[in-house]
């Protein structure tokens, strides 16, 4: 015997298809939607899996969250995954290190050597190279870069750029183009 049943009333039906024929409906969306209908229309989960292209879990669950929480079951929860490895003062200490010089007998830091580094000075019991690389892009920083600070600082252009002149005269060598009297003066 089924735990939730889906009894839908004509509001919430009218709902769910105006919803399916929008067509603008996030996929797992409308998924939750379409099992909700056939549920009420008293298929099982098994026929619903089928029809729906879904697992029978994936519609239990579908069903519980309807009945604790309605329509508003259809909305996504958040998905906070795993917690942070270093709390926003480590991960400023992890910059810092990866900005200052690096260890004797190396050109510069790597991802490896800095989430060593993290553990070592007791920043979190475990660091991957992988959270380190993370942490490092949040802040535009790299170990490999030859200026591997947290704020870039600003390249001036070495070369100076072209200048125009207005002023132009007829070229030698092609009697209609025309050129600056800068390029003449080179000329004569």
């Amino acid at each position: 015997m089924k735990k939730y049943i889906i009894e839908l009333s004509a509001e919430e039906r009218h709902e769910l298809q105006r919803l399916l024929r929008s067509g603008k409906t996030m996929a797992r969306k409308a998924t939750r939607a379409r099992i909700l209908l056939k549920a009420d229309d008293g298929l099982s989960d098994e026929q619903i899996a089928e029809e729906v292209s879904t697992s029978v879990p994936t519609i239990e669950r579908v069903r519980k969250r309807f009945v604790e929480e309605s329509l508003k079951c259809l909305h996504e929860h958040s998905r906070p995954g795993q917690k942070l490895k270093l709390d926003p003062k480590a991960e400023a200490h992890l910059i810092a290190v990866a900005c200052s010089k690096a260890p004797t007998g190396r050109r510069r830091w790597t991802l490896r050597l800095l989430a060593d580094k993290a553990v070592e000075l007791g920043l979190s019991a475990s660091l991957s190279h992988e959270a380190v690389r993370q942490y490092l892009k949040k802040t535009n920083s790299s170990p490999g870069r030859r200026n591997n600070g947290v704020f870039r600082k600003s390249v001036r252009n070495s070369s100076p750029g072209w200048k125009m002149c207005s002023t132009s005269t007829t070229s030698r060598t092609i009697p209609s183009a025309r050129k600056s009297v800068l390029m003449k003066r080179a000329n004569s």
